[in-house]
């Protein structure tokens, strides 16, 4: 393997592990794109001698997928689950999207506000019974962040395997 590849698919890893962190760079795709490279272009193989396979390669396409599906879903799900409305739930998407545009404080406290917003707007509900879903939003957001540098922490590892 090539030193430029190699250090390409470091810092895509590293990049990786920093966007699960930072909501404005895609943390989960980038790590899966390192990974792609070592397959395409690498000739490393892991410590029992065994390059890289197109199964493990697509096995970490749908945990990369899940992932990033999941971080978008669960802030929405534990609004609801602590306690709030539909409307809550929907407000911590909607502040999601919305958060986008304001990256990246407002991905990490969108779906927050969006859940508070809406629980206390639609719902009728008191700034106290509001507040947590709101939480639970926020918790989402949390949870979210803690599996993608989870998943991010093992494509990294695998991407050293395979590299060294």
């Amino acid at each position: 393997m090539t030193i430029v590849i190699a250090i390409v698919v470091i810092i895509l890893g590293l990049l990786g592990i920093i966007g699960c962190i930072l909501p404005v760079i895609p943390g989960p795709p980038m790590s899966w794109v390192g990974l792609l490279l070592i397959y395409f272009f690498g000739k490393g193989c892991n410590s029992e001698g065994e390059p890289m396979s197109l199964i493990f390669l697509m096995i970490w396409l749908a945990i990369t997928v899940a992932v990033t599906v999941i971080d978008y879903i669960i802030p929405s799900y534990l609004a609801k689950v602590s306690g709030g409305s539909p409307y809550a739930s929907r407000g911590a998407i909607a502040g999601l999207l919305v958060g986008l545009f304001f990256a990246p404080l407002g991905i990490i406290f969108g779906p927050m506000v969006g859940a508070f917003a809406a629980e206390a707007i639609f719902s009728g509900k008191s700034a106290s019974a509001s507040i947590w879903p709101a939480l639970g939003a926020f918790g989402g957001f949390l949870c979210g962040t803690g599996i993608k540098l989870i998943a991010c922490g093992f494509m990294f590892y695998y991407m050293i395997v395979y590299l060294f």
